[in-house]
């Protein structure tokens, strides 16, 4: 039967630790070839996009995810996972919240491979969904004993402070300007929708490292050339997407593509990553196709989901509601 999965499912099973090392599992699977993850696909059409990725863990699984670029008030994501030998579905994930933290996963995943392995303390710059579970994961990676966080709104940065200390236990503070919040910072995240740079690889610390989670392509993004160029290790989960973008992700052209690295790759021990504890490093996260799916799949395996009534036949009053669709 197809097992439907909610948000609210999601939040109750996938924790930091687990979503973390799910996603380390993918990226290792990616790397050795398992998992086949090509460049994301999208349609245009009148005020955005549909955009499609989509993965195969060989012999296991293959699914897709869908979501759009439209800018409606209520946007929900499609995750659609199939067995791999039947070709039956087997679940399907409508919400937010499995994409989020998947990306939050990777970003955790980058923060273990190649921050500092003491590294305490986290500036953030966003206060939204993104910025929040990429400390979230990073809580589960490193023994964080302060968060900085700065955004352009007072009250959501003051928000997004409180639920740290709240959720995850951590001293947090909400700060005037980014420079206030990546100051000292040994753990530095960005999560903005800025097109324009937010950060002065200046204020970084020696030793810093940079998640950057937000616009990071040629003609918009939200930091610039000079932290690329005070970057000693450049990594990303998924080098084919970064060339993939149009136009590329600025990292993934010359005179700094030579110097960027996968994710996997470091994990796997063939290249390397971090090798000094002053070097600045930085991951520019693409969100690496296939991941949501790994992470459903790993939510069926563990029976954190609900089955859809009805669903080895017929979907049940599928013309006018679907049950439980008011709880979705």
């Amino acid at each position: 039967m197809t097992v439907l999965v909610t948000d609210r499912e999601v939040a109750a099973a996938l924790d930091a630790a687990a979503t973390v090392t799910a996603m380390r599992e993918a990226l290792l699977a990616a790397h050795a070839g398992r998992l086949v993850a090509p460049p994301r696909a999208s349609a245009r059409l009148t005020g955005g996009r549909m955009v499609l990725t989509a993965g195969h863990l060989t012999g296991e699984w293959y699914g897709f995810r869908s979501y759009d670029t439209l800018g409606l008030p209520e946007p929900e994501q499609l995750v659609v996972l199939h067995d791999g030998r039947s070709g039956a579905v087997r679940a399907i994930a409508v919400g937010e919240e499995l994409g989020s933290r998947r990306t939050g996963g990777l970003g955790g995943v980058a923060v273990d491979a190649v921050a500092r392995p003491d590294a305490t303390t986290l500036g953030v710059v966003g206060s939204g969904r993104q910025a929040w579970t990429q400390v979230w994961a990073a809580a589960a990676v490193r023994p964080l004993r302060e968060v900085t966080v700065h955004s352009r709104s007072t009250a959501r940065r003051e928000a997004f402070a409180a639920r740290v200390r709240a959720e995850l236990g951590v001293p947090a503070r909400a700060v005037d300007t980014a420079r206030q919040a990546v100051a000292q910072r040994e753990i530095v995240v960005l999560a903005t929708t800025s097109v324009t740079p937010v950060l002065d690889a200046a204020d970084l610390a020696p030793g810093a490292h940079v998640n950057a989670v937000g616009f990071k392509q040629v003609d918009r993004h939200e930091f610039g050339t000079d932290l690329l160029e005070r970057a000693d290790v450049l990594v990303t989960d998924s080098p084919a997407q970064a060339t993939a973008y149009v136009p590329p992700m600025l990292a993934a052209v010359e005179p700094y593509a030579e110097r960027l690295r996968d994710l996997g790759a470091v994990l796997a021990g063939t290249v390397p990553g971090r090798t000094g504890a002053d070097q600045i490093s930085v991951y520019c996260s693409t969100g690496l196709a296939g991941t949501e799916v790994f992470l459903l799949n790993q939510l069926v395996r563990t029976g954190a989901a609900t089955v859809w009534p009805g669903a080895a036949t017929v979907w049940p009053g599928a013309a006018t509601v679907w049950p439980g669709a008011a709880t979705v």
